[in-house]
């Protein structure tokens, strides 16, 4: 499942680092070479307009932190970085890392619907996924309530992309929250 006008999200930008025009990125995908590996990616901005090129052109993590820091070509000076702030990393649709059985991508995850058993009634609709640390899953409930899930096996611990539906096995209290 790609994003509209089939894009992938992989990050988003947050913030300007030092005066040469680095930026942080909060990563919004399990792939650390979206944000290591040169190569072309794309800029969306807060309105949502047509992506625009830019080439990586080099990267890393901040140790002990999931942000990582990169530079972009024609990105020189802190002004520039600040300017890009907001604006969603992303990659093309079709460029997918390869995954072993039993693996998903996180984004596919938006959409699915949350149930206790096989046969049970929804509990809520994927409708995010928060990175940061531990992924959560943000889910909406039937009442319109918004409900946090750490995705975890624990709690989470079957996904049926296929079927369209995820196992919860919640700890009590968690969906009366």
């Amino acid at each position: 499942m790609a994003e509209r006008d089939d894009w992938l999200m992989v990050g988003k930008l947050v913030g300007a680092q030092g005066l040469r025009g680095e930026l942080k990125v909060n990563p919004a995908s399990d792939f650390p070479e979206r944000f290591t590996k040169p190569g072309p990616r794309w800029l969306r901005a807060r309105n949502g307009d047509q992506p625009a090129e830019i080439h990586l052109r080099s990267g890393r993590q901040l140790p002990g932190r999931s942000l990582f820091v990169v530079r972009m070509d024609g990105v020189n000076d802190r002004a520039a970085a600040e300017a890009l702030i907001g604006h969603d990393l992303l990659v093309r649709g079709d460029d997918r890392p390869v995954l072993e059985e039993g693996e998903f991508h996180l984004l596919d995850l938006v959409g699915l619907e949350a149930r206790l058993s096989e046969q049970g009634d929804a509990v809520g609709t994927v409708t995010d996924l928060i990175s940061g640390g531990n992924d959560l899953l943000e889910l909406k409930r039937p009442d319109g309530r918004t409900l946090l899930v750490p995705f975890v096996e624990a709690i989470v611990p079957e996904v049926h992309l296929d079927q369209g539906w995820l196992l919860l096995t919640p700890p009590p209290g968690l969906l009366e929250l």
